[in-house]
């Protein structure tokens, strides 16, 4: 049973991925995070105040259990299947974070410097993470859908569009990582 305390590598992760998109798009469903987040709010009554919110969201209740699946997964697998819960990254990537003053690059899965309590009392720390949160909500409405929705579903369906916006992701990633990144840190 140690390898369920293992990462698993792409040819098992991979495989199982593609058959759940298969039977999703063959039962006629569309995976998607970011839109959890307009059913919520339309079970909380935003339907009331605008129209964005104003669908069927019990007709998304099979997504629902996607997130309450994704968040006990990860419990399990983080407080009860994970022998370390450091992340195997390269040497000069650590040395560099800890360049840019993130020591705990290399021990801790989150960087402690911004995501720990601590960091909350930070204006810098917390300005980062509301600013950055604004604009992924912002992008993921914007482009229709988030990451995963967009490589997962939309790059599986062959949808140009999701093509796009994940080569934008991926261009955003980078121009962050290597330049605005340093610029802040």
């Amino acid at each position: 049973m140690e390898w369920i305390f293992e990462p698993w590598p792409w040819y098992v992760a991979g495989p199982l991925i593609a058959i759940i998109m298969f039977l999703l798009i063959f039962i006629g469903k569309q995976f998607g995070m970011s839109s959890n987040l307009r059913t919520f709010c339309t079970m909380c009554g935003a339907d009331k105040t605008a129209d964005f919110f104003n669908f069927d969201w019990k007709s998304q209740r099979w997504n629902l259990a996607v997130v309450v699946g994704a968040a006990l997964g990860g419990f399990i697998g983080a407080h009860y299947l994970s022998n370390d819960v450091t992340v195997a990254i390269n040497p000069d990537t650590i040395s560099t974070l800890k360049e840019l003053g993130f020591n705990s690059a290399g021990s801790a899965y989150l960087p402690d410097e911004l995501f720990s309590l601590e960091a909350l009392t930070s204006v810098k720390s917390l300005s980062l993470l509301l600013i950055g949160g604004l604009l992924i909500g912002f992008g993921a409405r914007y482009a229709g859908g988030c990451t995963s929705g967009h490589a997962i579903s939309g790059l599986s369906n062959l949808q140009l569009p999701s093509l796009i916006a994940v080569i934008g992701f991926f261009i955003g990633g980078l121009f962050m990582v290597h330049v605005l990144f340093p610029l802040i840190f």
